[in-house]
């Protein structure tokens, strides 16, 4: 979810170092004169930022989330290594530059000696330790544990498995301002990786003195360019400029307020009424028609999530699930071109595969039913109920909170009922319960999404590798996991994914239904919105408002 639209090169040996330019950040705040610094604009003097949240985030905990909502809050209150621009490139975070050595095994990030946590304490290397210590330790029970596993830092699975101590973990701190990180295999995206909230710092002495309630707005201290000012639970959160940060002086943007509105038409109603600057995403199917009222306001842009529906393989998934007939059945009857271009409208693309279609680097595998008319699968579709020898089948489909996810849901199961005569029934819950009961399988079918964490097709497909912490319809093939482990030591992984995605498609391991677009209304007097960043990572610091 969190990387660029390119890896970085490095070159092999210890003298391959990195240096990060420092971009906007070496400008002069001529902004406090009314005028951006760059481009010559004149500024507002209403400096804040309104968006939509679907849902209440679970956590601010940088370890313990797993979330987009969380994120898009997090990275405003926490800085990592490394950041990215407007076009998912990387950028200098609390780390200036980087080397790599031992032929890639080896990472040194240089951090910068400005940088302070909220309560005036320098941010040093040793509060990176301490972040990835506490993310693997078994007692933390992070559910993005598996993240540091995916890094190949020394040591992470054994320290995830309860096998080695924490302190094992291969990342030291050299001294204050320099951390070195030792991988067990050279990870090319390794630095892309740091981009994402696991491996974010924290401040040791709050969380000891805090515990669990160390992110109230009354007790978190935080390194990023804001600070958590209040939260009211399933209504909305604020927060202000941090004016310790060291980069404060080219953050123009004063206050963001996140409000919870679940109800897509409703957000909508606030947006007109300017009550939010940023609205994500757009009512399903209003696409077209915002476009062309709001020209100005209303965009799509490729983001690098898929849309699918998750099988329960497990013993208390429905026992007609285990049949790989009836899998692919149920995905074959479903018409993915009347999802993508009658309901949402918005850009988006039909799946037959995981992986999304503008990964970088990732070249479209053929997969076999993808060819096919959709009078071609309807047929397969019935010859393989009938050759499983199914009757009667009524399947529980979940999912969250949310109108168009109820659309999807309700035309699905029409396909189904109408072209295979299996019933569904359908339940939604809020976001936190919902993704109890899904890690808990709790389901037979599952209304899921993925959003890459850096951008590379491993952040897709190690998903449906067995021992994966989100994998939670419990997928498992053998080959799939050994496929994906030869992924990360081989220079050009790119044969190994295509083989994945046909296993996946002869498996049906899952069902894809679309590639994403972001489809998302912006006011048209807020600048800096990063546009070409396919992970959808934007950080308020680089957002201002121009004067109308």
């Amino acid at each position: 979810m969190r990387a660029g639209n390119a890896r970085t090169t490095l070159i092999s040996g210890a003298a391959a170092v990195l240096a990060l330019a420092l971009g906007a950040g070496a400008l002069a705040p001529a902004w406090s004169a009314g005028v951006h610094p760059a481009t010559g604009e004149a500024l507002a003097d209403d400096q804040t930022f309104t968006y939509r949240l679907l849902d209440q985030f679970p956590t601010l905990d940088p370890q313990l989330n797993q979330d987009s909502s969380g994120f898009h809050v997090i990275r405003d209150l926490f800085e990592g290594l490394l950041s990215q621009d407007g076009d998912g490139n990387l950028v200098p975070g609390v780390a200036t530059a980087y080397a790599a050595s031992d032929g890639n095994t080896t990472y040194t990030f240089a951090l910068r000696k400005d940088a302070r946590w909220s309560n005036g304490d320098p941010v040093t290397a040793h509060d990176f330790v301490y972040a990835w210590r506490r993310a693997a330790d078994p007692a933390t029970a992070s559910p993005y544990g598996w993240y540091l596993e995916l890094t190949q830092i020394a040591n992470a699975a054994a320290v995830l498995a309860g096998e080695m101590a924490p302190d094992t973990l291969g990342v030291r701190a050299v001294d204050d301002h320099t951390l070195e990180v030792k991988l067990e295999q050279p990870l090319p995206y390794f630095p892309a990786m740091t981009t994402y909230a696991t491996l974010f710092p924290a401040h040791r002495a709050t969380i000891e003195a805090h515990g669990t309630k160390w992110t109230a707005p009354e007790n978190i201290v935080s390194n990023g360019a804001y600070t958590l000012e209040e939260v009211a639970l399933n209504e909305y959160h604020t927060r202000m400029k941090n004016p310790l940060y060291w980069g404060a002086a080219d953050v123009i943007i004063e206050q963001v307020t996140g409000l919870v509105i679940n109800d897509d038409n409703q957000a909508l109603t606030r947006y007109r009424a300017g009550e939010l600057d940023h609205l994500e995403p757009v009512p399903a199917g209003q696409f077209p028609a915002l476009k062309e009222e709001l020209p100005d306001e209303a965009t799509s842009v490729p983001r690098l999530c898929s849309y699918y529906y998750a099988f329960n393989h497990s013993e208390s998934g429905n026992p007609a699930l285990h049949d790989v007939r009836v899998r692919r059945a149920l995905s074959l009857a479903i018409d993915r071109d009347v999802i993508v271009d009658r309901l949402l409208k918005g850009g988006q693309w039909p799946a037959y595969n995981f992986t999304h279609l503008k990964t970088a680097g990732f070249a479209m595998p053929e997969i076999s039913y993808a060819a096919l008319g959709q009078a071609e699968r309807d047929a397969e579709a019935k010859r393989l109920m009938e050759a499983a020898g199914v009757g009667e089948l009524t399947l529980k489909l979940i999912y969250n909170t949310s109108e168009s996810h109820k659309q999807i849901a309700t035309v699905i199961g029409q396909m189904w009922k109408q072209k295979l005569g299996v019933a569904t029934e359908l339940a939604n819950f809020e976001w936190k319960t919902y993704i109890n009961i899904r890690n808990n399988q709790e389901f037979d079918v599952a209304r899921s999404a993925w959003c890459g964490d850096y951008n590379e097709a491993s952040t897709f497909l190690d998903l449906l590798t067995t021992t994966h912490g989100a994998n939670d319809g419990r997928y498992s093939n053998p080959r799939v996991d050994e496929l994906m482990r030869a992924s990360r030591t081989t220079q050009d992984p790119s044969a190994i994914y295509a083989e994945v995605e046909r296993i996946l498609a002869e498996d049906m391991a899952i069902i894809p239904i679309y590639h994403y677009a972001n489809t998302f209304l912006l006011s048209s007097d807020m600048r800096g919105w990063p546009y070409n960043n396919v992970e959808n990572n934007w950080y308020a610091r680089n957002l201002y408002r121009v004067a109308n």
